[in-house]
C-alpha cells in the first residue's frame, strides 16, 4: 500500500493539530512534549490549546499533578501523562539510566577528582544515600541546595587538557539525573518564573507513594512503539528507532509484538496501525510551534513536512527552532524579542489567506507572553537572524 506525502500531513494536521480545552489532552494528542526548554512545554499547548493561558498549563504540571517531567527517550527531557510514566520508564528512562551509571563511575574512576576518590562504588552509593535522605528531610530541593548539604555531590571532576571546553565541573546535575532517571527522584516546579531551569527535585514517592511501578522492559518498548505509532504513523523503523533512542534489535523487537500494516513511503518502506485514517480536517491548520517542539522532533525523515526548509530552522546539532506551519507543512519560522514580541519570517509563497492566518497568530502569542522574552537553548540561523532585527 502506497501513502503519499499529503495524506501524511492531513493525517499530522488531524492528530497534531486537532484543538484541545486542556492541556491533558495536547499531552494526549502527541503522547510527549519535548522539554529540554521549559518555555517549549508552555508553547506547545498553547499553540493548539487556544483557550488556555500559562497558568493552566502550570496547574496540570504541579497542582493536578496529572503531567510529569523525565528525563526518557534518547537521553532528552520530556513532560508526559503521569499515568504513562511505568510505560515510558521502564522502555526508555532505564536504558538511559544504565548508560548514565556507567558513564559516571569511569569518569570517577579514571579522571582526576578533587577530593580524590578511593572507591568510586562506595562514594556513589554513600553520595545517593544522602542524597535521598538530604531531599527527604527538605521536601523539596535545587541542585545548588543539595549539593551545600551533601559533600558527595561537591565532587568535582578535574580537567586533563588545556582546552577551553574542558573545565572543572561538579557531579551534581550528572548524579541527580541519573537517580531521577533510575526512579528515586522526581523533578517538580522549578524555581522562578515559567521559562526557568532552576529546577527543583522531590523523592519520587512525592508523586507515586510506593515508586514507579515496576513494568517488564520488553512489553513497555511494545507498548511504547504502538503508541508512537498511533501519534506518527506511517513511519519508517528509522523513524522510530530514532525517536525513542532504541538500537535495531530493540525496535525490531517492539514491532514484532504488535499486528502493523507495511506501507510504501516516499523515503521507502514503512509501518502503520491497523486502521489508521488520513481524512482531511477542514478550516484552517496554520500553527506557531516552539523550538523541539514535539511533531518537527518527531521523525528522522522530514522532507515531506520540511521541505527545503532545514537550513535555516535547524543548528548543527539537529535541533530544530520555532516554526510557521500551514496545511500540515512547515512554511516559516519566528523568534520572541526581548521586549516579548513574536516577529516571523515565511519563506515561501503561502497566499494572503494563510498570511493574515500567521498574523492574527503572532499577536495572539505576544499577548500571551506579556513581555516575557524566550530565547532557545539552541539559537537556530533564522531565530537568530529574527532577534536580532528588534
Amino acid at each position: 500500500m502506497k501513502i503519499t506525502d499529503a495524506q501524511r500531513r492531513h493525517r499530522l494536521v488531524a492528530q497534531h493539530f486537532a484543538r484541545a480545552s486542556t492541556t491533558e489532552a495536547v499531552v494526549s494528542s502527541l503522547l510527549a512534549l519535548h522539554a529540554t526548554d521549559p518555555a517549549t512545554v508552555y508553547l506547545s499547548v498553547l499553540a493548539r490549546a487556544r483557550s488556555l493561558g500559562l497558568s493552566g498549563v502550570r496547574d496540570a504540571m504541579y497542582e493536578r499533578r496529572s503531567l510529569v517531567r523525565l528525563m526518557a527517550m534518547r537521553r532528552t527531557m520530556f513532560v508526559v501523562a503521569h499515568d504513562d510514566v511505568p510505560m515510558i520508564h521502564a522502555a526508555a528512562s532505564l536504558g538511559v539510566a544504565r548508560t548514565m551509571r556507567a558513564r559516571l563511575i569511569k569518569q570517577v574512576s579514571t579522571l582526576p577528582t578533587e577530593p580524590v576518590i578511593a572507591d568510586v562504588e562506595s562514594w556513589l552509593a554513600a553520595t545517593e544515600a544522602e542524597t535521598e535522605s538530604a531531599l527527604r528531610s527538605m521536601g523539596t530541593a535545587t541542585g545548588a541546595e543539595l549539593s551545600a548539604a551533601v559533600p558527595g555531590l561537591k565532587t568535582a571532576l578535574l580537567p586533563t587538557t588545556d582546552k577551553v571546553y574542558d573545565v572543572k565541573r561538579y557531579v551534581t546535575s550528572e548524579v541527580l539525573v541519573m537517580m531521577a532517571a533510575e526512579g528515586r527522584l522526581v523533578r517538580v516546579e522549578p524555581r522562578g518564573a515559567w521559562t526557568s531551569r532552576r529546577h527543583a527535585w522531590a523523592p519520587i514517592d512525592h508523586w507515586w507513594p510506593g515508586g514507579i511501578p515496576d513494568l517488564d522492559e520488553t512489553e513497555a518498548r511494545t507498548d511504547l512503539a504502538r503508541r508512537w505509532l498511533e501519534v506518527f504513523g506511517p513511519a519508517t523503523l528509522d523513524d522510530l528507532q530514532w525517536w525513542t533512542g532504541w538500537n535495531k534489535t530493540q525496535t525490531r523487537g517492539a514491532i514484532s509484538g504488535l499486528e502493523t500494516v507495511a506501507v510504501e513511503l516516499t523515503e521507502g518502506d514503512g509501518i502503520m496501525l491497523p486502521g489508521t485514517t488520513f481524512d482531511k480536517i477542514a478550516g484552517s491548520s496554520v500553527m506557531l510551534l516552539p523550538a523541539l517542539d514535539p511533531t518537527p522532533m518527531g521523525w528522522k525523515h522530514r522532507a515531506w513536512y520540511l521541505g527545503e526548509h532545514k537550513a535555516p530552522l535547524f543548528d548543527t546539532f539537529g535541533n530544530i527552532g520555532p516554526t510557521i506551519w500551514s496545511g500540515g507543512r512547515i512554511v516559516g519560522g519566528w523568534a520572541v524579542t526581548g521586549s516579548g514580541e513574536v516577529v516571523t519570517e515565511i519563506l515561501e509563497d503561502v497566499g494572503s489567506t494563510v498570511t493574515k492566518a500567521v498574523a492574527a497568530e503572532t499577536e495572539r502569542l505576544t499577548t500571551l507572553l506579556d513581555g516575557t522574552p524566550v530565547v532557545p537553548s539552541f539559537p537556530t540561523p533564522l531565530e537568530k537572524k529574527l532577534r536580532g532585527k528588534k
